[in-house]
């Protein structure tokens, strides 16, 4: 492949919190102010307006298998439930005592900011034997509302048992279950291998460690790095139209190559992909200091509208970032940006266990040091006004709080635009699907009153819940959330 030539500097990043112990991912429930902050020991902490709060969200490390240091075990992942706001379910991935790989589900308490560890319930337990290739990511598509769990091959390299094509375990695949259908949970009727057990809950096959991996917020894309062997590291991709069924190759390829053993060549003759889903991206163990293990990024859907739809994604080994867009089928626009993104004055990011997103689509790199130096660091983009400090330019965009709110005929608020400008307001569910649109990038300037009447696109009334209000222009954006009682 052609390696990407650096990128002109656009972007920076603001670190935002540090001092932490092994953070592996970072997330948030759709519209929320807070950061919640996975820590490898089995300790999820909030980071509210710049702060770490003191006491956990949840602290489950006595049940945690983790060693420290490239201890692959540990809490892994963490995701919300689409009705987080109204049910308070959230869900963990961890390896416990036994070393068996657990999904449960937790349940905050009454006080926002701390979960109940006593409110639990086991969904899925995994028997394996090895620590290897674990997996780690599970999350709700916004497509459907299922959980998707993305499992690695549980095998020493190679795959010797063949896990990963079995038609009989579900290690190295990716997972589709129905937490609401049932306890502990159902088959969606549209897996693709529905009354075929033990393969109800498969969706797609042929991963061997498919340890980050997310959706696209906006078109429920599905965007997967599956860690290679021991030559090549790669990006699945899977529309978010699909109908699941897909074979990612591992362990009869690694990247677009045939593989054969660990000890073989990397390019090795002779294999078929007939069936098979090559990647959409790959690169391989060379470089010095030379790359070894794909970090899985993210598309970006925050306030930087010339950075939307641009995917991220890192080496773990050199800590390089690039980036791409994935357009009709085509990877364009791939730059590295690890330059760009260095945050400069003495601090450096290193260990990049994850990409995540904040409630409003803005991206973070995780950087999981070397014990008790963790940092998190956020994406800035010039002109976003996201993590601007002294001196930087006015912003173009207000937004007033929406009045009344909650509300349950009308809400009404404030847009102050100093200067003309194209505006787009629109109103989106809590899985970030448009319900409204009410202004379509219009011009427009100074003060302007607006008001939502709780009418989807159509006319229709929308049901009770939370909905999130975004005001955009030039590049500029502003989110809050409202909630409508009926």
């Amino acid at each position: 492949m052609t390696w990407a030539a650096p990128a002109a500097p656009a972007l920076t990043t603001n670190r935002v919190a540090s001092g932490l112990r092994f953070p592996v991912f970072v997330t948030a429930p759709p519209g929320d102010d807070r950061l919640f902050i996975v820590e490898q020991r089995g300790v999820i902490n909030i980071l509210d307006n710049g702060v770490v709060l003191p006491d956990p969200f949840l602290d489950i490390d006595p049940l945690v298998a983790f060693s420290g240091g490239e201890d692959e075990r540990g809490l892994l992942g963490l995701a919300f439930h689409p009705d987080y706001v109204t049910n308070g379910y959230f869900y963990v991935n961890y390896v416990n005592l036994g070393n068996d790989t657990v999904i449960k589900r937790y349940r905050v308490s009454s006080n926002p900011n701390v979960a109940d560890p006593a409110d639990s319930m086991t969904v899925i337990v995994f028997d394996l034997q090895d620590n290897l290739h674990r997996g780690g990511t599970l999350l709700f598509s916004p497509i459907d509302d299922y959980l998707y769990i993305g499992m690695g091959d549980g095998s020493i390299p190679g795959d010797p048992p063949g896990n990963a094509q079995s038609d009989t375990k579900l290690l190295g695949k990716m997972l589709r279950i129905d937490v609401d259908g049932g306890v502990p949970y159902g088959i969606p009727p549209d897996n693709p291998y529905v009354g075929l057990p033990p393969l109800d809950e498969i969706w797609a096959r042929g991963f061997r460690n498919p340890y980050r991996w997310s959706f696209d917020r906006v078109t429920g894309d599905l965007y997967i790095g599956d860690v290679g062997q021991g030559c090549w590291e790669e990006v699945d991709f899977q529309p978010g139209t699909s109908n699941g069924g897909e074979n990612y190759g591992w362990n009869i390829m690694e990247g677009d190559h045939c593989f054969f053993n660990p000890g073989g060549p990397c390019d090795p003759p002779g294999c078929s992909t007939s069936g098979l889903v090559l990647p959409i991206h790959e690169y391989s163990h060379g470089g010095n200091p030379l790359r070894c293990s794909i970090t899985g990024g993210n598309v970006y859907r925050g306030s930087a509208s010339s950075l939307r739809g641009t995917y991220f994604f890192s080496d773990f080994c050199t800590n390089q970032i690039w980036s791409f867009r994935y357009v009709n089928s085509t990877v364009t626009e791939f730059t590295d940006r690890t330059a760009e993104l260095d945050p400069g004055g003495g601090l450096q990011i290193g260990e990049i266990a994850a990409f995540g997103e904040d409630g409003f689509g803005e991206l973070y790199i995780v950087d999981r040091g070397a014990g008790t130096d963790g940092e998190i660091y956020q994406l800035i983009a010039p002109g976003t006004g996201i993590g601007d400090g002294p001196g930087a330019a006015p912003r173009l965009l207000s937004l007033s709080t929406a009045q009344p709110n909650p509300f349950s005929v009308s809400t009404s608020f404030e847009i102050e635009l100093p200067r003309a400008a194209r505006l787009t307001l629109s109103v989106f569910d809590t899985n970030g699907r448009l319900v409204r649109s009410l202004v379509a990038g219009a011009p427009a300037s100074g003060f302007r009153t607006f008001a939502w009447d709780g009418l989807d696109g159509r006319g229709v009334v929308s049901p009770s819940g939370i909905y999130f209000l975004r005001a955009e222009a030039d590049g500029e954006a502003r989110t809050q959330r409202l909630c409508l009682v009926r």
